[in-house]
């Protein structure tokens, strides 16, 4: 299994803890992996760090580096969050993630992300290829069912807004930021495209509208899958259904270059109220004609928001 899966390269589409999640459960089997993480985080500790540094968000490039990691020792190190307030004043210690700051570090010292980068794999010794979806310095908006348009991705993600809390469309800023063609080259020779999980309007979506991506999923040969969330966030995707989320990305791409869909079949364990998630419901898929649905078990049944790491690995290695 695992000698097969190493003869692949595989591209994950994402940065949060859903892709975070998916990494930890493929990283047991191969090393080939690349990541091409969404730049437009502005939220939390790493916004904060974005804001008071002038640079990329560091938070999911660095999740998913540590995602890889197999030194537990060396991983709770990296994302170990200083007590305090990480929605605290830019300039402040409080609430900060030990590995953010290595990163902003590097990049001070060599002023340039990709060597940062490189940089943070080589001292960790961190395997897969991580690559920021652009280069360019990109911000998010998403338009409601009203016709509000909000702007940042924690405002979004948070529904840190007055109104219906229901998305229709989400865009960059600015428009035209592309991708690299290092992000280009790997989507066109790659033998596996992932997208998801994670959160569709703030991290998934943000990844799959920078300019050259669509063009290089469709240009390229490999197997495409599309993984959707065991659960909906309140303020992004709630009472979205299988269906709701295609039409998203097809309303977003004008298409979905997705041939096959890895959904949850296990929704037997209890959501904790606290949270306000809901499981996601298969509704009709009858339409999608050209679309695999794949049904696995892949919750984390300690945890049943997310995905269980080992659980989706073997269901993705099934399929390719």
């Amino acid at each position: 299994m695992s000698s097969n899966l190493n003869n692949k390269k595989i591209v994950c589409l994402g940065g949060g803890i859903g892709t975070a999640n998916l990494i930890k459960g493929l990283s047991k089997y191969t090393k080939n992996i690349t990541v091409v993480v969404s730049m437009a985080d502005d939220g939390g500790s790493a916004g904060r760090l974005r804001r008071l540094y002038d640079i990329l968000p560091p938070g999911d490039i660095v999740s998913c580096m540590t995602a890889f990691c197999k030194n537990d020792k060396v991983s709770k190190l990296l994302t170990y969050r200083f007590p305090g307030n990480r929605y605290g004043k830019d300039n402040e210690l409080p609430g900060q993630k030990l590995g953010n700051l290595i990163m902003v570090a590097l990049y001070n010292q060599t002023r340039s992300f990709d060597k940062a980068i490189s940089l943070f794999q080589e001292i960790f010794s961190i395997p897969g290829t991580i690559l920021p979806a652009t280069l360019d310095k990109v911000h998010i908006s998403a338009i409601t069912s009203e016709g509000k348009e909000i702007f940042g991705e924690e405002k979004i993600d948070l529904g840190k807004y007055n109104g219906e809390r229901v998305l229709e469309k989400v865009s960059l800023h600015p428009e035209e930021v592309k991708a690299s063609d290092e992000v280009i080259k790997s989507l066109e020779t790659a033998d596996v495209i992932i997208a998801g999980p994670g959160d569709l309007y703030t991290t998934t979506l943000p990844v799959l509208i920078v300019r050259g991506i669509l063009g290089s999923i469709q240009k390229s040969k490999a197997s495409k899958i599309f993984i959707v969330n065991v659960a909906n966030k309140p303020f992004e995707t709630k009472g979205y259904n299988i269906p709701d989320y295609i039409d998203a990305v097809k309303k977003h791409l004008s298409v979905f270059p997705f041939e096959t869909v890895i959904v949850n079949s296990n929704t037997a364990n209890v959501i904790p109220k606290k949270y306000n998630y809901e499981y996601v419901d298969f509704g009709s898929a009858k339409k999608y004609k050209n679309v695999e649905f794949v049904k696995r078990d892949i919750v984390n049944e300690d945890f049943p928001l997310y995905h269980s790491p080992e659980k989706l690995a073997k269901a993705i290695i099934e399929k390719i």
